[in-house]
């Protein structure tokens, strides 16, 4: 796949267009990524001034995250991948029957493997099937264009290397489409910044486009919390890999021998909560902003939270933006849920 750097709005959405029209398999680089060394060292810092601390989570995904992530969605106890994979296998045809054919546009794609079942229920029913995935890491944006563009060359892959607001504008362009949301990654988002996100893409979502959203639900404690503290370790590893990104990129010098990946559900909040605990006190450097934090032993920095739902509420809940339920489809056991919003004003 070619890729293109863009260094502004103007640029990526003319870059955008032109993939569109000459049907040319392409990644594109936003420009809010020019420098993403120094928008880690900017975000850790601002996440380490706040009280309580916390983290962004979206740079867990630098190239060792992302494949400890891929990892972590074999293992036996995370039950979301597989269950959102087999309720798509299971239902992709019906949902490409109730879309028509649209341009697919993925937010946080990742590896798009499960996205296959939908690329393939739509290559079967309609031509020109084009694909927009978007995310944060090139190295998963790269295999993952790769691996469609060998096993489905007649599909359109027009990637986008950024992040979920970096296209937003881009979405009148390709309407008809369909915004597909997986993996419960909503579910990461506090309330503050699911107000922010679904505000802002309702904005540029033409009226008639529809949203696949899939939203891990409420389920017993013991089920939740084994997926996020699996047996082998791997979620424990991709936590701790934020902090030995820190060292790498940042200069942080963190003792990686003294801290510990905490994750428990919060009842009151409906949510996992994942931290990492100091056993020690220790120096947290950011060199290039010329900073140095403290951190107290047995202090814990949050890093991640995921969010479980109800499928009533959430339905409720995204009316408010405009988007009307068509359908909803879940496992046998009720454990997962994919929502298909039409947007209707």
């Amino acid at each position: 796949m070619q890729y293109e750097t863009c260094s502004n709005y103007n640029s990526l959405r003319a870059t955008f267009d032109a993939a569109l029209q000459k049907q040319q398999n392409l990644v594109i680089q936003a420009g809010s990524l020019h420098d993403p060394i120094q928008s880690f060292a900017e975000s850790v810092c601002e996440g380490l001034e706040k009280q309580p601390r916390q983290l962004e989570c979206r740079f867990l995904y630098d190239a060792h995250g992302s494949k400890l992530y891929e990892k972590i969605c074999s293992q036996p106890e995370y039950y979301l991948t597989k269950t959102e994979a087999q309720i798509l296998q299971q239902y992709a045809g019906e949902i490409s029957r109730e879309t028509g054919s649209c341009h697919l546009i993925e937010l946080g794609s990742g590896s798009s493997v499960k996205t296959d079942y939908l690329l393939s229920a739509y290559q079967t029913r309609y031509t020109n099937v084009c694909y927009t995935p978007i995310d944060i890491s090139s190295t998963a944006l790269k295999l993952a264009g790769r691996a469609i563009i060998d096993k489905r060359p007649d599909v359109q892959v027009v990637g986008i290397h950024g992040t979920y607001n970096d296209s937003f504008q881009l979405l009148s362009c390709a309407s008809p489409a369909m915004i597909i949301f997986l993996g419960s990654t909503i579910g990461n988002f506090n309330e503050e910044e699911e107000h922010e996100f679904w505000q802002d893409i309702s904005q540029h979502m033409k009226v008639g486009d529809y949203f696949l959203l899939g939203v891990d639900l409420v389920k017993d404690v013991s089920i939740l919390e084994a997926a996020y503290n699996d047996a082998a370790g791997v979620t424990a590893d991709f936590t701790r890999n934020y902090f030995a990104r820190m060292n790498r990129e940042l200069g942080s010098a963190i003792d990686l021998a003294h801290i510990k990946h905490v994750a428990f559900f919060n009842p009151v909040k409906n949510r996992i909560e994942i931290y990492i605990k100091f056993s020690r006190a220790q120096k947290i450097h950011i060199e290039s902003l010329h900073r140095t934090f403290y951190v107290a032993k047995e202090e814990m920095l949050q890093i991640e939270i995921s969010r479980k739902f109800h499928v009533s509420a959430v339905k409720d809940h995204l009316n408010s933006y405009g988007f009307k339920p068509v359908k909803t489809y879940t496992d046998a056991k009720n454990w997962f849920g994919l929502i298909l919003f039409r947007k209707s004003r």
